[in-house]
């Protein structure tokens, strides 16, 4: 397990049964970076990975 998973495993504990909208969750990723301006770079990699996570199954078609 990388050290990371334990965040994303509380995560899910706490929050799992939740729903939430993608333009909630992009309003907290921009919160988070304004309190956390080192962390832009992940963060932006991060929302562009789950923004094109689709691409792949569409170039299969």
């Amino acid at each position: 397990m990388y050290f990371t998973d334990r965040g994303i495993e509380e995560l899910a504990k706490r929050r799992g049964e939740e729903e939430i909208t993608f333009e909630w969750l992009a309003d907290q990723l921009r919160t988070f970076v304004d309190l956390n301006p080192d962390f832009e770079v992940p963060v932006e990699r991060l929302a562009t990975w789950l923004a094109r996570l689709d691409d792949d199954e569409d170039e299969d078609e």
